[in-house]
């Protein structure tokens, strides 16, 4: 009997739909004994330990490393929760003929309304007042508003797309920056096309929603914020290596930037001593913009079906990442 290993802890409820096909599937379920597995706090040596004899792994913030993947000779998937996929050496998996998909449609509407409530705290001080009130203060509170200002989004796929539909309702002027762009979708809702310079020079508002990549790692940096609008928010929902974090804190300390919103950083979970935990402009979460409990149960099923999938000896096309190894597929 094959084993399927489960990495997130809120995944493993094992009356749920999802754990029920698994084991109608013939798998074994297994989960972590380390609760910090699914955290990426693992080295090697353990993530290998945890994953000896698994075929399958729906997979959360482990790392899955050049090493880890060769020293897994029953591993046939790593389906990630998710859309990211940068904790994966893909083309190693590719080489060892390990399937590596992500979870598409699960929780990219989660992502954009946690973008949302990053820029309406930003925006109306919710956070700062909150604190005033609890110390028996009755602050007055310097609020901006978002309608009829400008939001920049920074990628225009699934995430970015959920957004800019939301922030139409509230009447925001809708720029974007996007390689290769839904153009049906951009004249639907009116939304401006720029390169990145001229969008940061524009947005009030200004949210990142692309993958993490040679191309994109450090996209935010010091020269680029000094390029930004006096005045305007950053909010990063994405990945925490597209920023350069002590550009960052400059920024914020010596403007441009207003605040800055993050769900993401680089490195994760970040250091107690990174100054931007001290920054009074800056809204923190930690990466859970795409975890509320609906998305969770998604992104499951999503895992699971192309598990399934894979194990009938068919390739999920919409939700594979190494295509590579699609004519060459066998479980």
């Amino acid at each position: 009997m094959p084993n399927l290993l489960i990495s997130y802890q809120e995944m493993q409820d094992s009356q749920s739909e999802h754990v029920k096909r698994i084991r109608e599937a013939g798998f074994e379920l297994m989960v972590p004994e380390n609760p910090d597995f699914c955290k990426g706090l693992c080295d090697e040596q353990e993530t290998i330990r945890t994953l000896n004899n698994v075929s399958a792994v729906i997979a959360w913030g482990e790392h899955y490393s050049a090493h880890v993947l060769r020293s897994l000779p029953d591993l046939r998937v790593v389906a990630r929760a998710g859309v990211g996929f940068d904790r994966v050496a893909v083309p190693v998996a590719s080489e060892c003929g390990i399937a590596v998909t992500i979870t598409p449609n699960a929780n990219h509407q989660a992502v954009a309304e946690h973008a949302l409530a990053l820029m309406f705290s930003a925006a109306k001080q919710i956070i700062p007042a909150d604190r005033a009130m609890h110390q028996g203060h009755w602050p007055r509170v310097n609020m901006k508003p978002l309608r009829d200002r400008t939001l920049g989004i920074v990628g225009l796929g699934r995430i970015g797309k959920s957004l800019a539909t939301r922030a139409s309702a509230l009447n925001m002027h809708l720029v974007a920056t996007e390689p290769q762009p839904d153009l049906e979708f951009v004249k639907q809702w009116n939304i401006e096309l720029l390169d990145l310079e001229s969008l940061v020079r524009r947005s009030d508002y200004v949210s990142l929603h692309v993958p993490l990549s040679e191309d994109t790692h450090g996209l935010f940096r010091k020269d680029l914020f000094s390029k930004m609008k006096p005045g305007s928010v950053l909010i990063n929902t994405s990945r925490g290596g597209l920023i350069v974090e002590k550009d960052l804190v400059d920024a914020l300390q010596q403007g441009p930037l207003e605040m800055a919103a993050l769900d993401v950083f680089e490195e994760e979970p970040t250091d107690p001593d990174n100054p931007i935990l001290k920054m009074e402009n800056a809204i923190l979460t930690p990466h859970v913009a795409g975890d509320d409990g609906l998305s969770v149960q998604q992104m499951a099923m999503e895992a699971t079906e192309c598990i399934l999938e894979l194990q009938q000896n068919r390739w999920p096309r919409y939700a594979a990442i190494n295509q590579d190894l699609e004519d060459r597929w066998q479980w």
